[in-house]
């Protein structure tokens, strides 16, 4: 595990919980609600092309350090601006209760 600088958690970051309810017709309604701010560093990891049903689309991954919270799930997802980054992965880097890393994909751009 590399050293993790506190001095580079910078950028602020909107943390959304999804809830979800019924529609009245069966299906269900996700709605994202704003659950924190925090300030973590943000890294890209990898961009790349697929084509598929003849479109375009562009994954991008990024990896987001911040401090240890105990209320961070996969379930939920972070913001910034326009910017939406979905939680795939959370893990304690060096198993200390410091740090936790998300690796996470972008979407809604």
């Amino acid at each position: 595990m590399e050293f993790i600088d506190p001095g580079m958690l910078h950028t602020e970051l909107i943390v959304e919980d999804a809830i979800e309810s019924g529609d009245g017709a069966g299906g269900v309604v996700r709605e994202w609600v704003e659950v924190a701010t925090l300030f973590a560093h943000v890294e890209p990891v990898r961009a790349r092309m697929r084509y598929g049903a003849d479109q375009r689309q562009v994954d991008i991954t990024h990896r987001i350090t911040m401090r240890h919270r105990g209320d961070i799930f996969r379930r939920m997802r972070f913001r910034r601006g326009e910017r939406v980054f979905a939680i795939e992965t959370i893990t304690d880097p060096d198993e200390t209760g410091r740090y936790l890393v998300c690796e996470t994909r972008e979407t809604g751009r």
